[in-house]
């Protein structure tokens, strides 16, 4: 279906005509100078090829304005409706970047890691593995801060992992300020798709949020939180670290509807995304899209090539070429 973007422009069309009705009868060259020999300059110019007057050309100078005033109204190429089944779901991370993430007990191979090292490493791959899915990104320490809304880019959520560092957020941990920006982005989201996904290593020091408040929110606005705690040991660590609260986080997830997750070691924690990566995608509304191709560079061609054309014409450089004898013309 062939559609105008700027169907007005059509309106000036007849301004050509009206500028010549206007101007008709006015003469902006000086009068001419009589003189006694011009009927000689009449004999010589007769006897070549002259120019043409413009007002030959008038068809030529009309199509070419008609030819200007279509480009500019935009004309495209509207396809038949696609359907584009948005298959998925609506799915928050959540990742601490407070001060313990630095301790180094990760161990891949024969070496320890820090765990904000393993963290991201898996986190980033669970991401690309979302196709289908939106996914976004909360970081939280001492405060919680949303790095990346609800997107299919997942190549740009998982350069945000990449990109997190240890400090951003505060050196504390806020899991309930955590818990109540993921509600809030995904309450307008479909009720059978809204997931959070919360990975911590510690205990809730900084909220201003309740976590039990916020998941008991949660379950009115029917979002299931997962939960996950990283450390290899509970209780406390030996410098006096406060480690997992499993307590909490356990039942966070579970008035949700969801599930806690201990991870001692990136083996574990890649285990857990493996079995949060089976959950069932969930259909949600389709979408449509009409394809469109712009056509305004066919008039704009058209106008160029004949106003090459006029240009041949007016300079008398097309009539001499055809008369001459390679044309079978005589000169």
């Amino acid at each position: 279906m062939l559609e105008w973007l700027w169907p007005w422009v059509f309106a000036v069309s007849p301004l050509p005509f009206i500028v010549h009705r206007l101007s008709r009868g006015e003469s902006l060259q000086p009068s001419a100078l009589r003189a006694p020999f011009a009927a000689r300059w009449r004999g010589l110019s007769a006897s070549g090829s002259p120019a043409r007057s413009g007002r030959g050309y008038w068809w030529l100078l009309w199509l070419a304005w008609m030819m200007l005033v279509t480009a500019i109204a935009r004309p495209q190429w509207i396809g038949e409706p696609i359907e584009l089944p948005n298959t998925g779901r609506d799915l928050m991370l959540g990742l601490d970047l407070s001060g313990s993430m630095q301790i180094e007990d990760m161990q891949i191979g024969s070496r320890l890691v820090p765990r904000i090292t393993a963290v991201k490493a898996i986190a980033a791959d669970f991401t690309q593995r979302r196709q289908g899915d939106r996914v976004g990104l909360i970081l939280f320490g001492t405060r919680a801060y949303l790095q990346a809304p609800l997107t299919f880019d997942l190549s740009t959520v998982t350069r945000f992992i990449d990109e997190a560092q240890l400090g951003f957020a505060g050196e504390d941990t806020a899991i309930g300020d955590a818990l109540g920006l993921a509600i809030k982005r995904l309450r307008e989201r479909p009720a059978s798709s809204r997931i959070f996904i919360l990975l911590t290593d510690g205990q809730d020091t900084a909220s201003t949020v309740d976590p039990m408040e916020a998941a008991a929110l949660a379950a009115q606005l029917n979002v299931k939180i997962y939960t996950i705690g990283i450390s290899r040991n509970l209780g406390r660590s030996a410098a006096g670290r406060s480690e997992v609260d499993e307590a909490m986080l356990n039942a966070v997830a579970a008035a949700t509807g969801g599930q806690y997750f201990r991870a001692r070691s990136p083996a574990e924690l890649e285990a857990v995304y493996a079995l949060l990566d089976e959950l069932e995608p969930v259909e949600q509304e389709a979408s449509t899209f009409r394809p469109k191709r712009a056509l305004s560079w066919i008039p704009l061609l058209a106008a160029l090539v004949l106003a090459s054309l006029l240009a041949l014409l007016r300079s008398n450089w097309l009539p001499r070429l055809m008369m001459n004898p390679r044309y079978g013309r005589a000169t």
